[in-house]
């Protein structure tokens, strides 16, 4: 018998795969189409068991929707630029784009070498002209529309990456890439309008609900902040400024005692020049703003501040408020300034504590408890009736929300308004690895944008990169200097590329045209294979990713480039690959080399080991026996493959055969047969469940190992024998390719199984003449009785009682109550 050989049989197929174009697609409004879509990876040199994972689960639906008679739609591409491919140049020495490119061919031969079913005609990178072109082209037609602007703002700045980060990048105020503490400057920057979509990111979220994860749809909202309230103004005793607060409690305002602002508000510095000791005060302000912004919003962190010495008025008292810089408000969240009411805010009730400051109960509970000052151990944050509240005093406090916001409004001093956490997206980048931003800057004319007939705005390739990571597009005098598009006068580019969040905003619609040269997309087949219909990737992504994603989805319809709302009907967020309970990494020691299994086990014990560990949205925790395990279990389906080739007619899955003719075993076969199909349709088509079905595919084998000898006797049971194992094949086929290909063909078929549909089981074949029943006594096991199916309650009880052993357990004792469970068991409760 012939060796299995996966490695021998793994190429062959997928070089037959590539040389017939299998996966190609093209539009076909014949056909429901069907695009599953795995978030593109960055081509860092070799793939891990991550993108194993992913990518396996992404190919298996894609395989098995194939199967269902879609025209499937499975494209690939690269995130290709962005800060660690230029870090890691730097660190080779080498060039970006060099080191890249010569990435991504690693990349994608490792990607190969798994068998995914891609369409690598479709393939893109996003460091090629031919794609930031239009991103630039974007940029643009979003600047016409007043979504992009430039403007000065506080930023995270990295000493070590030379760049700006975003509040996510920053770990307990240090660079996440390179660990350099962060600093903060106040740079001019290009933001994206995205919170001009903000209400319609929050609603239609209520489009994802039953096809999101609920809890990434919670995070999405969570971050988008939406909040009602009212904005108040507090004047700064002695100057003209006053400090604006938004709150979603104007019902706490005669409990205001203090006020908070955050390092980075822009009264700060005023204050501190009118500080006793201002030096003391910008020293805590310097300490606070670099601190990690998460860290500071978390509700445990202690509570620190320092008095600046000046104080507000407090608009409906005329009381002198104490203005403090406080670490728990960031500048980010509302206005950066808190109006502090410690008897009804458990943040501000801690803060006042530790520094001794004024604490005034303006809500008491609608009940006879009332609430003092010195006996109060925690914030009030229940509703009830004002007190101390002037004329609102007495109200209950929802309805004295919009009575104390009229009553600001009426005075000038506030208004009714809605805050949202989001905040216009930073996509300025000072580094050089990324698409330039096609603006230009002209001393006569100002900024100005490059006209659109001059695009791509090339990123020169032929520029050396610093070793300190400072970008070398401002020393480029080939690229800097330019002539102004408005006066023709000399002008100098923008030097600063764009956030790599962009490019993976869109890529999932230049797929559909990615080799398009005169335009970004073809309508036709935009209109066809979008939206994405399974779009899967990690739950880091969950958040910005994915945001960006739908507000660059509504942009570009409102550019008139798409008619669509959302861009992924349905999202699968996979669990991560663990190795003794930890993510692998070099610094653990916990690596598990795709290449090395590949080696050893080829790529369908990877594909299968990856898919039967764990369901896919939990945690797979690696376990090098259940490898083995997998291996031997396609070894043990190729030696009776093997052994029955030859032997057994050539049938499709679930054959028609005369049931009448089939002995009790083929018959019970059969059934199984059926069984497993619904069972694995099931569990692919509704769950995703991948492991339940092969767990179902290894019953059914088992099945056929049992039965084979006695049925390869009769030339009708061969017949059943011989549909089972092409069941087993089809039904395998979508995680395990290439065995099930190459023993689908040494079984005479002709049409390889990637172009064969999918199996329909026959509901007459899963019905039972017979049913075997579990027989207890006093809930313990004493036999098993054969009954007919449609068997009535009473026959099952008669059978029952009758059985032998049975009979032994209950003689001499009365019957106190017997239970019939039709189809399952009896027990027969006797004392």
């Amino acid at each position: 018998m012939e060796e299995y050989t996966p490695q021998h049989i793994e190429t062959t197929w997928q070089d037959a795969w590539s040389r017939n174009r299998d996966f190609d697609t093209a539009v076909d409004p014949d056909k429901p189409k069907y695009y599953v879509l795995e978030m593109f990876p960055y081509p860092s040199g070799r793939i891990h068991m991550g993108h194993v994972r992913v990518y396996t689960i992404g190919d298996v639906i894609a395989r098995f929707k194939r199967m269902r008679g879609y025209n499937v739609f499975h494209p690939m591409g690269w995130d290709a630029f962005g800060l660690p491919a230029e870090n890691a140049a730097i660190k080779h020495g080498t060039h970006p784009a060099k080191w890249t490119y010569a990435n991504i061919t690693e990349m994608r031969q490792q990607l190969q070498r798994l068998g995914y079913s891609l369409e690598w005609q479709r393939e893109l990178a996003t460091c090629h002209p031919g794609y930031y072109k239009w991103e630039q082209l974007f940029f643009l037609k979003l600047y016409e529309k007043g979504l992009i602007y430039r403007k000065k703002a506080p930023v995270n700045w990295c000493p070590g990456c030379n760049t700006v980060l975003a509040n996510e990048q920053v770990e307990e105020g240090m660079c996440w890439r390179c660990d350099s503490e962060v600093e903060h400057k106040e740079l001019a920057q290009w933001f994206v309008r995205i919170t001009a979509y903000a209400d319609e990111l929050l609603q239609d979220l209520d489009k994802l609900d039953g096809t999101w994860p609920e809890r990434v749809i919670t995070m999405q909202r969570n971050w988008i902040g939406k909040s009602y309230g009212s904005e108040i103004d507090f004047q700064v005793d002695g100057l003209e400024e006053s400090i604006r607060v938004f709150t979603t409690r104007p019902d706490t305002l005669y409990g205001a005692t203090f006020m908070s602002l955050a390092p980075e508000h822009p009264l700060v510095e005023t204050c501190i020049a009118r500080a006793e000791d201002p030096e003391a005060v910008r020293a805590f302000v310097e300490r606070i703003r670099n601190q990690d912004r998460n860290i500071r919003s978390i509700e445990e962190q202690e509570k620190e501040g320092i008095f600046t010495g000046s104080y507000c008025l407090n608009p409906v008292t005329g009381e002198r408020m104490p203005i403090y810089v406080a670490n728990f408000v960031l500048m980010e969240y509302g206005t950066g300034a808190v109006m502090a009411v410690p008897a009804h805010d458990q943040r501000d009730f801690e803060f006042a504590t530790k520094y001794n400051l004024p604490i005034r109960v303006v809500i008491q509970p609608d009940n006879e408890a009332c609430l003092e000052e010195t006996t109060l151990e925690q914030a009030y944050t229940e509703p009830g009736i004002l007190a101390q509240s002037g004329p609102f005093t007495g109200q209950d406090n929802e309805s004295a929300k919009q009575a104390i916001t009229e009553h600001l409004e009426a005075n000038g001093q506030g208004t009714q308004t809605v805050q949202y956490r989001l905040r216009d997206w930073n996509i300025s980048r000072q580094r050089y690895w990324g698409a330039p931003i096609p603006m230009v800057y002209c001393d006569t004319c100002g900024v100005q944008p490059v006209p659109a007939e001059d695009l791509p705005v090339d990123l020169p390739l032929e520029v050396q990169t610093n070793p300190d990571g400072r970008s070398p597009l401002p020393d480029s005098e080939a690229f800097v200097h330019t002539t102004c598009p408005q006066c023709g006068g000399i002008a100098q580019r923008e030097t600063d590329t764009m956030d790599t969040f962009v490019e993976s905003s869109w890529y999932f619609a230049r797929y559909t045209a990615s080799r398009l040269e005169s335009a970004p997309f073809d309508k036709e087949a935009l209109d066809y294979w979008l939206p994405v219909d399974q779009y899967i990737g990690g739950i880091e992504h969950a958040i910005l990713h994915l945001l960006y994603a739908r507000f660059f989805t509504k942009a570009l319809r409102d550019l008139g480039y798409m008619d669509l709302d959302e861009p992924f009907q349905h999202l699968l967020t996979q669990g991560m690959v663990l190795k003794d309970g930890a993510k692998m990494s070099k610094s653990k020691g916990n690596i598990v080399d795709p290449n090395e299994m590949l080696e050893t086990y080829g790529a369908d014990t990877t594909r299968l080991f990856t898919l039967f560990a764990a369901p896919p949205e939990r945690d797979l925790d690696w376990n090098d026996k259940a490898v083995e395990g997998a291996y031997r279990f396609l070894a043990r389906l190729w030696r009776m493959g093997q052994d029955l080739s030859g032997t057994l007619p050539t049938l499709p899955a679930c054959a028609p055969l005369p049931a009448g003719e089939l002995s009790e075993t083929a018959a019970a076969l059969r059934r199984k047969e059926h069984l497993t199909v619904q069972k694995v349709s099931a569990d692919m088509e509704e769950k995703f469940q991948f492991n339940t079905a092969i767990a179902a595919v290894m019953e059914l084998v088992n099945e056929i190992s049992a039965a084979r000898e006695s049925l390869l006797a009769s030339e009708t049971d061969r017949h059943a024998l011989g549909s089972a194992l092409a069941t087993t094949l089809t039904l395998l086929a979508p995680m395990t390719p290439h065995l099930c290909e190459e023993l689908w063909q040494r079984l005479g078929h002709t049409t390889p199984l990637a172009q064969t549909g999918w199996p329909t089981y026959d509901p007459d074949a899963l019905r039972q003449d017979e049913v075997q029943i579990v027989v207890q006594v006093n809930g313990k096991l004493r036999g098993k009785i054969a009954v007919a199916t449609d068997a009535a309650k009473e026959t099952i009880q008669e059978a029952a009682l009758a059985h032998e052993n049975v009979q032994h357990h209950i003689s001499g004792k009365e019957i106190k109550k017997v239970i019939v469970v039709p189809g399952k068991l009896v027990n027969v409760v006797a004392a």
